[in-house]
């Protein structure tokens, strides 16, 4: 159990991946006593290793001992959780101690075989992204929490002295809370693999597409962060330039996946956000996706309450 010296409950992490290395360096920092490292297998130990000896911990493997820590913290990959939980649950006793798990999409349900042991549970997800060999910041970081009442309570004190921002959240929005910091981070990445392959395409070396975005990416994000996402919005769609998008669709065919995207992006600007020659713009859309939807049945209401204000 934790540490007489201390107030702060021991911790054992289990699954030193990226989020779990990270997740350690930064409770160890704020004072928590980590004392398991707790690996799925024996491949790849160098790391883990490594990150034991910084926290002053054991490395062990799951089931190789009982973990004796007031918190028991997976941050194995999603579908990894349930047979991780079925694993830990079946190699010691439970009663009084608290289990977090750290899926975005995930509910504290997962928890179920060790909190029928007597363990109180929680989801606790920080809302950032973990990279191999990147250190992130913690301070203003979200943390959507949910589960036991006493589990979520020593959770919020968690988050709070790593600088986080804790809130709670509804087991049944969790779903679509991971799927808005997908839209924040991954498919972001993703719009920016897309961005390269049409640099390229116009014999623009990646580095040099790196160093001519930058102004402009920052610029488009802090624009945004200041104000919102119509205020941010610039560029042909905006001033209806139906021919130039029309070039661009054309122009992409040479880059299919990335063509995908922009219609995809464009639709969606015409759907939420204020632009001149809605129709025509859909129209060119529609004549480029035989599969999309006649007439602008998928623009919704309140978009086309935009499009009279904005005409």
């Amino acid at each position: 159990m934790s540490n007489k010296a201390t107030s702060k409950p021991s911790i054992s992490i289990v699954g030193p991946g990226n989020l779990g290395s990270a997740l350690a360096l930064e409770l160890y920092r704020a004072g928590y006593p980590i004392r398991a490292i707790v690996r799925r297998s024996i491949t790849k130990v160098t790391r883990p290793k490594a990150l034991a000896r910084r926290v002053k911990a054991d490395l062990i493997s799951i089931g190789e001992r009982p973990l004796d820590t007031d918190i028991v913290w997976l941050t194995v990959p999603d579908d990894a959780i349930a047979e991780v939980t079925a694993q830990l649950a079946a190699s010691q006793p439970w009663k009084s101690k608290i289990v977090f798990h750290s899926s975005g999409a995930l509910t504290s349900e997962e928890l179920a075989p060790i909190w029928d042991k007597g363990a109180l549970a929680a989801s606790v997800h920080p809302l950032m992204t973990f990279v191999a060999g990147k250190k992130p910041t913690w301070r203003g970081v979200s943390f959507a929490i949910e589960g036991d009442d006493d589990a979520v309570r020593v959770a919020h004190q968690i988050a709070t002295d790593l600088g986080g921002r804790p809130f709670e959240i509804e087991p049944r929005s969790k779903v679509l809370y991971h799927a808005f910091g997908a839209f924040a981070s991954p498919l972001v990445i993703a719009l920016m693999s897309a961005m390269e392959q049409v640099a390229e395409a116009a014999g623009i070396p990646q580095g040099k597409a790196k160093e001519m975005m930058q102004p402009l990416l920052g610029e488009t994000l802090n624009n945004y962060l200041r104000t919102d996402a119509a205020s941010a919005f610039s560029g042909p769609l905006v001033r209806g330039d139906v021919h130039t998008i029309r070039k661009h669709l054309a122009a992409l065919k040479r880059i299919p996946h990335a063509r995908e995207v922009y219609i995809a992006l464009a639709k969606t600007a015409l759907d939420q956000l204020p632009v001149r020659n809605r129709d025509a713009l859909a129209q060119e859309l529609r004549n480029d996706t035989p599969t999309a939807k006649r007439g602008t049945a998928y623009l919704s209401s309140a978009s086309a309450q935009r499009k009279r204000k904005f005409r």
